[in-house]
């Protein structure tokens, strides 16, 4: 299924310039809400012509990439036949294919760049700009969820998980889902003018342009803004360390404060201990991971920071109603 057919319009010079290159299980989202706010912007009412902006879709080969929902967009062009062009986005995906995107891919970016070329990378399209190394000493924007695999992975590069975007001047990052809007309207209103940038939020039922910095919400979020910074903190430890767990005496030693008082303030604010709250982070970033990963229960369970998978399912089901593997079952069978 060919979900972004080329509608070109070769009569115009367009402000700005845009070729997609899609990962192996990619993720749609990222990629339609950043190109249909690009198609918006291209065009006066909504006659999808390439005016303003041109767009196009590359690949190694003309072959479909299956996105993570199974529906496959087909490149227009090989990356042998590309022209130029002021931004290459990249849209990732599941992790579990990071290993099958192709050399030549890594090969066209860093071409790319050389030449001048912006890089974009949407969702975990920053994984695969960090593999060209070319994100070494830069901060990139990456969905807190993917924090202990990208930190693991490429140690030089700065994560960054509470901004929508992150800009370091020729190679922008976002963490996915609808902040790709956000991302291209800034894009765009730079290219374009803030008029015709924002002309596609209306359409997409989108009520404002998010600036970089305002982030979607997370688990617990809510106590890192709670005003008692004992609290503040030790979340935010918490949520870096899901995989290496501590106790709540280590937790208060680097706060430099008491057990007591901790575990008073914790009941204060989120009505649980310290240790109640950070399993439950642990287990619903767990849950995350049934879904949208290939990762054995085992290994889910030792990157949440179980010391084994029984112990884990233990506490998933008390907390969830059913066993990983039912979990992870039953509504995977409803997506089919």
């Amino acid at each position: 299924m060919d979900l972004l057919a080329p509608h070109r319009s070769s009569e115009f010079d367009p402000d700005v310039r845009f070729a997609f290159v899609l990962t192996p299980a990619f993720t749609l989202l990222p990629l339609a809400g950043f190109v249909d706010a690009v198609r918006h912007s291209a065009d006066e009412a909504d006659k999808s012509r390439q005016i303003f902006c041109h767009w196009e879709v590359l690949g190694n080969d003309l072959n479909p990439v299956p996105s993570s929902t199974g529906l496959a967009v087909t490149p227009w062009k090989t990356f042998n036949d590309a022209a130029d062009y002021d931004y290459i986005v990249v849209v990732g995906g599941l992790l579990d294919y990071l290993g099958d995107i192709p050399p030549q891919t890594y090969e066209f970016l860093r071409d790319q760049h050389s030449r001048g070329a912006k890089l974009v990378g949407l969702c975990t399209g920053s994984f695969a700009l960090a593999c060209t190394g070319l994100l070494d000493g830069r901060r990139a924007a990456i969905h807190a969820h993917h924090r202990p695999e990208f930190v693991e992975m490429f140690p030089h590069v700065v994560p960054v998980e509470n901004e929508l975007y992150v800009s370091e001047g020729d190679i922008l990052t976002c963490p996915g889902g609808t902040a790709a809007i956000d991302l291209a309207v800034e894009i765009l209103i730079e290219h374009c003018g803030r008029s015709r940038g924002m002309k596609g939020l209306t359409a997409l039922v989108v009520d404002e342009h998010r600036s970089a910095h305002e982030v979607g919400r997370l688990p617990y979020q809510d106590l890192e803004e709670c005003g008692n910074w004992r609290v503040e903190q030790a979340v935010k430890i918490m949520r870096q360390k899901l995989r290496e767990p501590d106790t709540t005496e280590h937790l208060a030693e680097k706060l430099g404060s008491t057990v007591r008082q901790l575990n008073r303030v914790f009941l204060q604010h989120a009505s649980s201990t310290p240790q109640e709250v950070w399993r439950d982070m642990r287990l619903q970033h767990a849950r995350w991971r049934l879904m949208n990963s290939k990762r054995t229960i085992t290994q889910i369970s030792y990157e949440c920071g179980f010391s084994d998978s029984s112990h884990f399912s233990r506490w998933f089901k008390a907390r969830f109603g059913e066993t990983p593997r039912r979990y992870r079952e039953t509504r995977l069978a409803k997506q089919r």
